[in-house]
């Protein structure tokens, strides 16, 4: 039997099938417009495009595949999170998406912190309103477009609303509902008192299941537009950085992943929902049952290098650029980057901050600028590290994935930064694959997650920080450490 899993990302959507080793046998993609930016700080994508992508990525991966097939014994999605999707009665969408990286919304934060209390909501929800979740989108829409509020009926996530067109069902995992907002996340159900506060009904709110549960199932019309069989299951899947984790492995507490995507994720497991008071952190259920996460965000981590390279370095590849700057002595000679080009959620919380270089000088050459820009992605997914060590939660291993496990010097640079031995896995699928795992889960082929990753994921490499590295970045990120404030002050 096969298992298919599927990421509806920003940039595109990928679909993946995995047999019953969990060996991945075939894979496709389709890509997304590039998404709008009708004013600053906006960020909009048409779901409708989502869902065209999905349909092609689904017969394009089924395509590919190698004879003879098998069935798809189940499916598994996973995506973006954060994003609001507005449905009508009918089903139909409503508007453009607010997307993950829209935020525009910080009125809407401030309106819902004064009328729920800070500690209060987090206590309610283990999180403070950012810009980011979806719960300040809706908020916005209703101040702002209140006729398109008045109509809606239905809120959803972007995967989410990708698994309703292809089965029907309303439906959401506890990973992917705790990044909205409106979930208790410590008792795992949506929140009354946070729903009732913001005005948003619980009739809109699709059911929450955890993430290996099957919710739904592959309607007629659905496998005649994707090739699928009718009637085949639908896991609820979980967000991008859950099902990313089970893709990596990172189930139990002590296990972290660093991934470097367009933003960067530092992902732990724990045993408890672990609050922070201050907010810094991001406190979720995991996509494991009976498991929850933390997670820190940098807004700008491998969006930081495309725009360096975009910019100063059109028409050169990555690999030369990085091939450069590896001849260039760990903490660049002092160059640093301050990768706030979207502001920075961890720790800062702050939308508004923006991004710098500083200590630039005649000796500094294109080199020095790209390991700086490399560096100070690291240090900014090390401000999580250090939160880790003050709540506690325990670091036991670090796997590294996305574009920053792909490279040699990105790898030895964040074994440096984080002090800790770094592991890189045979094949890195991302949060495709995880949700893969989940189907294969659902449907019974694996007991637990813990069987299916034991059988399906292999370190193909473990990387020791280097001593001169270690000194170098012990002294870069205390000196890295003041450009937040600067920055904050200039303002």
């Amino acid at each position: 039997m096969w298992f298919l899993g599927m990421d509806v990302g920003t940039g595109g959507t990928r679909a993946v099938l995995v047999d019953a080793a969990g060996t991945v046998i075939s894979s496709a993609a389709s890509e997304h417009a590039p998404f709008r930016t009708p004013q600053p700080g906006w960020a909009e994508q048409d779901p409708e495009d989502w869902w065209r992508a999905a349909q092609e990525a689904i017969r394009f991966a089924l395509s590919a595949a190698p004879g003879p097939h098998e069935p798809v014994a189940a499916i598994g999605l996973t995506g973006q999170m954060h994003g609001a999707v507005m449905l009508d009665e009918n089903g139909a969408v409503l508007r453009p998406s607010l997307i993950w990286c829209d935020t525009r919304t910080q009125p809407e934060c401030d309106w819902l912190t004064e009328k729920i209390g800070y500690e209060k909501l987090i206590e309610l929800t283990c999180n403070p309103a950012l810009p980011n979740f979806t719960l300040t989108k809706l908020l916005w829409v209703k101040t702002h477009e209140p006729e398109i509020f008045a109509k809606t009926r239905h809120v959803m996530c972007p995967k989410d609303y990708v698994r309703y067109r292809l089965t029907g069902e309303f439906a959401i995992d506890v990973q992917e509902a705790s990044g909205t907002l409106l979930l208790d996340v410590t008792h795992r159900r949506w929140s009354k008192e946070v729903a009732e506060a913001a005005g948003i009904p619980e009739s809109w709110l699709p059911r929450v299941y955890e993430s290996p549960e099957v919710c739904a199932r592959i309607s007629e019309k659905a496998a005649r537009l994707t090739g699928l069989a009718a009637g085949t299951p639908v896991v609820a899947g979980a967000g991008d950085q859950g099902a990313g984790a089970v893709g990596m492995g990172v189930l139990e507490p002590g296990s972290v992943s660093a991934t470097i995507g367009t933003s960067g994720v530092v992902f732990a497991a724990t045993a408890k929902p672990t609050k922070d008071a201050k907010g810094r952190l991001h406190t979720f259920c995991h996509a494991v049952p009976g498991v929850w996460h933390v997670m820190g965000v940098t807004q700008s981590a491998g969006l930081s290098f495309r725009w360096l390279k975009e910019t100063f370095f059109a028409g050169q590849d990555y690999d030369a650029l990085t091939a450069a700057a590896e001849k260039i002595a760990a903490g660049s000679n002092g160059l640093q980057w301050a990768p706030y080009l979207l502001g920075e959620r961890t720790p800062h919380l702050d939308p508004q901050v923006r991004a710098a270089f500083a200590g630039i000088g005649t000796e500094h050459t294109g080199a020095h600028f790209v390991r700086a820009v490399l560096e100070g992605v690291a240090y900014s997914l090390a401000d999580t590290f250090t939160l880790f060590a003050e709540l506690g939660i325990p670091v036991s291993a670090v796997r590294l994935g996305g574009g920053g496990a792909r490279g040699p010097l990105w790898r030895r640079i964040q074994a440096g930064v984080y002090g800790q031995a770094v592991e890189i896995l045979t094949a890195e699928e991302g949060g495709a694959f995880g949700s893969a795992l989940l189907a294969g889960v659902g449907a019974g082929h694996w007991a637990s997650l813990g069987e299916a990753c034991g059988q399906a994921i292999e370190v193909a490499e473990r990387i020791a920080p280097d001593a001169g590295d270690l000194a170098a970045y012990k002294s870069g990120y205390l000196q890295w450490r003041k450009l937040y404030p600067a920055l904050r002050s200039l303002r």
